[in-house]
């Protein structure tokens, strides 16, 4: 009880647009250590967020939000194959399971850009949804920004929401 109540008086760090670049910065280098691949910055992403595979982790403490990850199947199942082999590439779980890994990846690599998030903000375990008949909403107040990237020739989208 002592350990809620504390935190539960902790401020929330605001929103800061600087944080963009870091997010992109985090996507850039998960991808290349996770799949050995690089993708590319849209600089202005038209529309919604889209695709059948989002995944998204939660964060709590200093910073309360969640990032999401959401892309096509096809493209799940191409990271899958890039991370585990060719034979991933066909199984529906491990392509479930790339997305999940790489939003917890990118999650917590931005997390550790940011001297006061780093050991001040807890991430959860990722959840995966599969499908495209849905939509999320924060509660509010919220803010955010969403980054997209290409990777060949489709695109990835990251999402950082954060309470205020």
């Amino acid at each position: 009880m002592r350990i809620m109540a504390n935190q539960r008086s902790q401020s929330f760090l605001p929103l800061d647009p600087a944080w963009k670049s870091l997010l992109e910065c985090a996507m850039v280098e998960v991808f290349e250590m996770m799949a050995g691949v690089r993708p590319e910055v849209i600089g202005s992403p038209e529309g919604e967020p889209r695709g059948e595979q989002m995944a998204m982790v939660g964060m709590a403490g200093a910073l309360c939000g969640m990032t999401t990850f959401r892309c096509s199947k096809a493209m799940a199942s191409k990271l899958a194959s890039l991370m585990l082999g060719e034979e991933a590439a066909s199984s529906p779980s491990s392509a479930r399971d790339a997305v999940g890994e790489l939003c917890n990846m990118i999650a917590g690599n931005f997390k550790s850009k940011v001297s006061s998030l780093a050991n001040h903000c807890m991430l959860s375990v990722p959840t995966v949804i599969t499908g495209d008949d849905y939509s999320i909403s924060a509660v509010d107040p919220s803010e955010g920004f969403t980054i997209a990237m290409t990777l060949h020739s489709e695109i990835i989208w990251v999402t950082l929401i954060t309470h205020v």
